[in-house]
């Protein structure tokens, strides 16, 4: 079941295009990026989110990614 967000589709597409065109200009392989949004997503995680919360909230995004992983083999 896809969970709803309070991001609109668009907002999220204009980051993920800008993103994606500083890893393109910077010739990031694939391996590059995903240690780079592992990192992103380790910095957020420490700066912004309580340290007693961390860890659950890990694993709702570590959750997310393997769903979301195995929803586009299905597509």
């Amino acid at each position: 079941m896809p969970i709803t967000s309070k991001y609109s589709d668009d907002q999220i597409e204009v980051i993920l295009t800008e993103i994606a065109a500083v890893l393109d200009k910077n010739g990031a392989s694939s391996e590059l990026s995903l240690m780079i949004a592992g990192n992103i997503a380790t910095n957020v995680l420490n700066t912004n989110v309580p340290a007693t919360q961390r860890k659950a909230i890990a694993e709702k995004f570590a959750q997310a990614l393997l769903s979301s992983i195995e929803e586009s083999k299905t597509h």
